[in-house]
């Protein structure tokens, strides 16, 4: 049984390493998902990472007297600040106890009386 010469000629090439070509060419192979990895990264993992940063800086530096508007689109001016919990006065008298994390923006000073 001997080769048939159309199959021998299509044959790869031994290489001299004993198979290094075979490990390039699975490392080309996997070279698009890890430049999709790579970009999906910095499109929307790293930025996402950054807003959290900036929400957690904005929590922890909330102070009595600062004017908020929370995630369920509450206006108040913080009076008390606790652990977990602010407590926000909305209108005269009515003040509202919510957690710090449902805060969505910190408004400039004075935002409530020019409403």
């Amino acid at each position: 049984m001997f080769i048939t010469t159309a199959y021998a000629q299509t044959a790869p090439a031994a290489t001299p390493a004993g198979g290094l070509a075979g490990l390039g060419g699975n490392l080309t192979s996997f070279l698009p998902i890890i430049l999709m990895f790579v970009v999906l990264y910095f499109l929307m993992i790293r930025p996402q990472m950054k807003r959290q940063k900036e929400q957690k800086a904005m929590m922890d530096a909330l102070a009595k007297g600062d004017e908020v508007i929370s995630a369920g689109g509450i206006l108040g001016k913080i009076t008390k600040v606790s652990d977990g919990y602010i407590t926000l006065e909305v209108s005269a008298g009515v003040e509202i106890t919510v957690q710090k994390s449902a805060v969505s923006t910190l408004l400039p000073k004075g935002t409530i009386k020019t409403l």
